[in-house]
Order: C-alpha cells, then structure tokens, then sequence
C-alpha cells in the first residue's frame, strides 16, 4: 500500500537575528497546526515574552473553588436597568441592555451567561463577547469567544479593533448572514471596539487593552500547591518509603532474600484482599515498621499556608468554601457583607459598569445596571425578613415595597411608609409644648369650705336615713 503525499506548504526561514533581538516569524510550535504566524503578534509568542504558557487553569483545587465561587455567586443575581425617578427613588427600565440581560442568546441562559463570564474574567484576566444587533441597532445577542484565542488591535486610523475565535456555535454556521462582514479568515473574526463587549482585570506594564488573571499574582502558592498535591500523592500511595523492614540475625543468601521477599509479598497483598490474612514470619524475624517522620508531617501545614496566599490574592475568605470557622460572623448576611466589602463587592461593581459603558448609560445613579446581590439571602429566610421587618418599622420602606421583596401581592393602604407614634422630630415635640397650656397645680381648697362640704354630707345622710324609715 503506498502512503499518499502531504504537500506542505513552504515556510521561509526565519531570518538570523542578533541574541537579544525579536525575531520575526513565521514560528514552528506545537499549536496550532505546527505554524504561529507573525499576524498574531507579540501577545500569543509567550517565548519571547518570558511567560510560562501554563497558567494557572485547573490541576489546583483551590483556585477552582476560588473562580467556582465567584462565578456561581455572581450568576444567581438577576440583572435590571434602573433609572433615578425626580422624586429621588428609582423604577426599573425596559431597554435592550435588559432584555440582553435576561436573555443573552440562543444557546445560553441568563446564569450560563454570567457564569461563563465570570470564569473567563477570572482564569484568563479577560471576557470577550460579540453584539448581534436587530434592525433597529439595538443589541439583540451576546456571543462568547474564547479569551485565549481573542485579542485587541490598533486598526488605522488609531482605532481599536478585536480579533475574536473559539465560539463553536458560531463557526458551526449560526448567524453567517449578519457575523460574514466580520469574518477574516476560517472562524476568525475582526470586530469593530463598538461590537465587543470586552471586561478585564489588572493590567501591568502599560497592556491597557490586556488584562491579567489573578493567578499571575500567586505562581509561587499555585506551583508550591502543585507540588505538594504530588508529594502527597506519592507519600500516601508508597508512604514516600517502604512500610517497614524485616529484620534477622541469619545470614541469608541473595535466593534466599527472593524467596522471602515474594512470600512476604504474597501475604501482604492477602491483607487487603477478600479472605486473605496477614503474613507470618518465622526463624526470628521481626518487622519493624517505619513512622512518618517529622517532615513529612509538616505538609499539611505548608499546603495551609500556600492556600491562604492564594485566598488573599482572590479575595475570598475561607468561610466561603468551608475550610474555617463560621462562628466568626453573626450570620450568613454578615460573611456575604464582608465579602461584599472586598473582592465579590468589585467583581460585581467591575461587571455593571462594564454594561454601563457598553450600553453608554449615565452611570449610577441616574441610568445603571445592577446585578441585584438580595438573591444571595434567599435560602436565609429569617435573616431576610428580619431586615425587611426593621425597614418597615423605621419607615424607610412601605408594606407594599416589603411584600413585593417577597413577591407577595399589595393590600390597601400599603403603599405609604410609616412610624410609630412615639417617633417624632424634637422640632415637632417643641412646638407641641408651646400650643399646649403651661400645668398649673390644683389650688387647696379654703379651710372654711372644707368643714361646710363635710358637715352638709353629713346632714344629707340623716335625711336620707329618716326618709327610708331607718331611724
């Protein structure tokens, strides 16, 4: 059978450069399809750029419990539009930025969206998404790329374009008719800055238009993590030495040691199997088994520590996962507060103003979206409506607005606030004593007037007495 031919294609060869100098490509690597071509730029050529091409993406149980939950917290908070009403409160709007919220496309759902987005922010410091928009210009759809494989440009002009790839459902052939103005090449596309909806994190050495993953910031934590998962992989399968040694005073030859070190493997493997027992040694041997010493004990304390360094990095406080004491906080309100008040708090704040600017909304307070952070005490019943009760009672909200927290319906005369009676301003408490009349002290009656009112009861009681025929 003869092998057909593969014609490959002809590469120049890179051109000899000074040590030290960038080289132009095209360059030869594993991914994708053996050739990088110099198109793609500086930011995909981690070996001149002095990046390790392995992040920080799976293989870590603590940062994925660290990204699992911050994706899986934000994604429960519904998104609305709100806008500032004159009388200083504020309504709810039905735009596209809305209707994109709940409904961001076809094959994702509102939690699917968040979800995703979240991740991406988190695992690769950058969330790439292509607007779809209807006859009327209005976003319709929120496509997702892979934040890998995506990038921002400087077109002419000194316009910012995104060079987007990794979307399946697009690249199987979904909206060819709208997305083909923006295709360049096989499912890549080139997307104007007015169509992408692009949110990062941090950003270094001036790569204003590249984000970085949080995980860049804890390398030495994440490879220490790596590295003790491992040992203690291997410590727990092995014991990181054997379990224990035969000891003899006899002067055994090298067949006899074969001999008793397959015996003695032949019951040992007994221990552990059905109906199997354990070994019997006979002609003075002893086993001694080997402890674990002191440290190997010491990895559980250094894995504790690496995990701490990456909870600082991510912001998450370990009460969150589990790995520590609630007791510390009053509540479950309270831990979702003081994750509030640092790194969930600004997740949640970075993704809103990123629709803000999008959509060019005002910004809070007049015109902003907000991802509403009540749904994270939903499971906490008593603590939601002892809040709602204290709004209630100091007047800050109505019985209606109360009862539409919980989505129950309005009753009468539900709609204004109100206070207790003995609530009142001290500038109403001092005009009340003003109006009213200044106390006087009932004056003594004269001394003649006593005696006469006690003498004239006495003779209206003998009267009544020789009335009624008692006397």
């Amino acid at each position: 059978m003869v092998k057909p031919r593969v014609r490959v294609p002809a590469i120049s060869q890179p051109v000899k450069a000074v040590e030290g100098e960038p080289r132009d490509g095209p360059w030869l690597v594993s991914w994708p399809n053996g050739v990088l071509p110099s198109s793609w730029g500086k930011n995909l050529n981690f070996w001149q750029m002095g990046r390790d091409p392995i992040d920080g993406q799976g293989g870590v149980a603590v940062v994925e419990a660290c990204v699992n939950a911050y994706a899986s917290t934000i994604a429960q908070c519904p998104g609305d539009v709100w806008r500032r009403t004159p009388d200083g409160g504020r309504e709810r709007v039905a735009n596209a930025a809305s209707r994109v919220l709940r409904n961001p496309n076809p094959y994702q759902s509102r939690s699917d969206f968040i979800y995703g987005m979240v991740r991406d922010l988190m695992y690769a410091g950058n969330s790439y998404h292509l607007a779809r928009r209807n006859q009327r210009y209005e976003v319709s759809e929120f496509h997702p790329f892979d934040p890998r494989r995506s990038k921002a440009v400087i077109g002419a002009e000194e316009a910012i374009f995104y060079e987007l790839a990794g979307n399946d459902v697009l690249d199987g052939g979904y909206g060819s008719g709208f997305f083909s103005d923006y295709a360049t090449a096989r499912h890549r596309y080139l997307v104007p800055a007015r169509d992408t909806l692009h949110l990062k994190l941090a950003v270094t050495n001036g790569e204003y238009l590249q984000g970085r993953a949080p995980h860049t910031h804890a390398t030495d934590a994440i490879i220490a993590q790596r590295m003790i998962g491992m040992r203690l992989i291997n410590m727990f399968a092995t014991m990181g030495k054997p379990p224990g040694v035969i000891e003899t005073e006899l002067n055994l030859t090298k067949d006899q040691v074969a001999e008793l070190r397959n015996r003695i493997n032949e019951g040992w493997q007994g221990v552990d199997s059905v109906g199997g027992g354990p070994p019997i040694l006979t002609n003075g041997l002893k086993f001694h088994g080997v402890s674990m010493t002191a440290k190997e004990a010491e990895l559980a304390a250094a894995s504790k520590l690496t995990q701490d360094q990456i909870f600082m990095v991510y912001g998450v406080p370990p009460a969150i996962l589990g790995m520590s004491d609630k007791s510390a906080f009053a509540s479950t309100e309270s831990l979702i507060q003081f994750w509030l008040s640092g790194g969930l708090g600004f997740m949640i704040n970075h993704i809103e103003t990123g629709f803000d600017a999008f959509f060019d909304l005002a910004g809070y307070p007049d015109e902003y979206v907000e991802l509403d952070t009540r749904a994270l005490l939903r499971p906490q019943e008593k603590d939601r409506f002892e809040a709602l009760a204290r709004g209630v009672q100091g007047g800050i909200l109505s019985p209606n607005e109360a009862r539409a927290a919980e989505d129950l319906g309005n009753v009468p005369y539900g709609y204004e606030p109100r206070v207790q009676q003995q609530v009142v301003p001290l500038s109403a408490w001092e005009k009340g004593q003003q109006a009213a009349p200044a106390p006087t002290s009932p004056a003594a009656p004269p001394a003649d007037e006593g005696k006469a009112s006690f003498k004239e009861g006495i003779l209206r009681r003998a009267f009544s007495e020789v009335r009624h025929g008692s006397v």
